[in-house]
């Protein structure tokens, strides 16, 4: 029998509830397995940027395996990478391994998530355009949030209390154990609707397309091409504030051991992103565009990010950080639709994983950077710096705004609904 929408946004949400389940096992502890394996602050960090700059080099390779053998491949190689370089991690753990291998392995970790970004998103919107599929787009994104959130809720609240239970390192076990059943259940249930893949040519022929594609229909876009460069910015800022926040919430406290309320921090962000994902299409209803969507999240965004380095006491740096969370999960739907509307179907897998290699190249500078200065001065300044920084996207988000009703537009044969 022919899948249905109805069951094409079934399997969407559940590979969308397992992998945060999975993922976000080890989100109250994983910067702290890198301080536990004898790395400084600064070590630390520019291991995490490695895992950023690995984003940037695999993000158009893997794009392309979805782009030429599908979307389903694409996932089920990211979940198998993703499973053994969870192994290494704990592994790196067990040995006390040096700056440089907890380097190699984030790298290796980051090759792992791009073969998720970008296919998991154009494979729904494939289907549901093959479909006709008559709801929002916004919509399935927002419910995916909500999901999303109750997994990471679960998972880091679990993982944390685990940790404290037992050690730093047993939650990665079972987070391996977790992806390897996400792996499972995408080979049953995950198959390409609305999409064949484009198998000619050699895999460095491919890679060439898929970075030719790249610049044809995201950079050369002016209405694609802003809203990525500002993510360099506010996705930047965030891969840092999600690392350092776990350190500062510990020095807060002053207990370096108090794993459980890193869980119980990670379980509020991820209840504020599932009002966020409830709240996204308010959001997009006091707005005529979406990109005026993005640039009032992201100015109240860096606002909450300065008043976290601001706080000071425990209950207002949760309560700001979770208000972060909720404003990011809220704007993100727009987001999504926004630049997969703009997408021609055959090129829009290729096209998101290009965005994803320049919201991560962001990370690659600012991490060390804003390390280096938490190190230097404290945790404290980073983030009020951290939160001046995201503003600056603010600049490129209004030149999308101006240039979004006067964008090229697509050939016919690759015409899309606008945004």
């Amino acid at each position: 029998m022919a899948p249905t929408s109805r069951d094409v946004r079934r399997t969407y949400l559940s590979l969308i509830l397992l992998n945060s389940l999975a993922v976000s096992s080890i989100w109250g502890i994983n910067s702290l397995l890198m301080y536990d394996a004898g790395l400084s602050n600064t070590q630390a960090l520019a291991a995490n940027a490695c895992f950023t700059l690995g984003y940037a080099l695999f993000e158009v390779p893997t794009g392309s395996v979805a782009d030429t053998w599908g979307r389903r491949v694409s996932y089920l190689l990211g979940g198998s990478t993703l499973t053994v370089t969870t192994l290494l991690y704990w592994l790196a753990w067990r040995l006390h391994a040096g700056v440089l291998a907890w380097s190699g392995v984030s790298v290796l970790l980051a090759a792992g998530f791009t073969f998720f970004s970008g296919a998991t998103d154009a494979w729904v919107v494939d289907a549901l355009h093959f479909m006709r599929f008559p709801g929002r787009l916004e919509d399935v994104f927002a419910r995916a949030q909500v999901f999303s959130g109750i997994g990471t809720m679960a998972g880091s609240l679990a993982g944390a209390y685990l940790a404290q239970l037992t050690n730093l390192g047993v939650p990665f076990l079972v987070r391996a154990g977790l992806l390897l059943t996400l792996t499972a259940v995408a080979w049953r249930l995950m198959h390409d609707v609305g999409f064949t893949p484009g198998r000619a040519g050699r895999p460095a022929q491919a890679v060439r397309r898929m970075a030719s594609a790249s610049m044809r229909y995201g950079w050369r876009r002016p209405a694609v091409r802003w809203v990525m460069l500002g993510a360099l910015f506010s996705s930047g800022v965030g891969y840092y504030v999600a690392f350092a926040m776990k350190p500062y919430f510990l020095q807060l406290v002053g207990d370096r051991r108090a794993y459980g309320l890193l869980g119980v921090v990670a379980a509020a962000t991820a209840a504020a992103q599932m009002v966020g994902g409830l709240l996204a299409r308010a959001f997009r209803s006091l707005f005529r565009r979406r990109t005026s969507v993005l640039i009032a999240g992201v100015a109240l965004g860096g606002a909450l990010l300065v008043g976290f380095g601001l706080a000071g006491t425990m209950p207002v740096a949760m309560a700001l950080i979770a208000a972060n969370s909720l404003v990011s999960a809220g704007v993100l739907p727009s987001r999504q639709a926004y630049l997969n509307e703009l997408l021609p179907a055959a090129k829009r897998a290729t096209v998101l994983s290009f965005d994803s290699l320049i919201s991560s190249s962001g990370g690659v500078v600012m991490q060390p950077a804003l390390g280096r200065l938490a190190d230097a001065w404290d945790y404290p300044a980073s983030f009020e710096l951290a939160g001046l920084l995201q503003l600056l996207a603010l600049p490129l988000l209004l030149l999308a705004r101006r240039r979004e009703a006067v964008a090229p537009e697509p050939a016919p044969e690759e015409m899309v609904p606008q945004a």
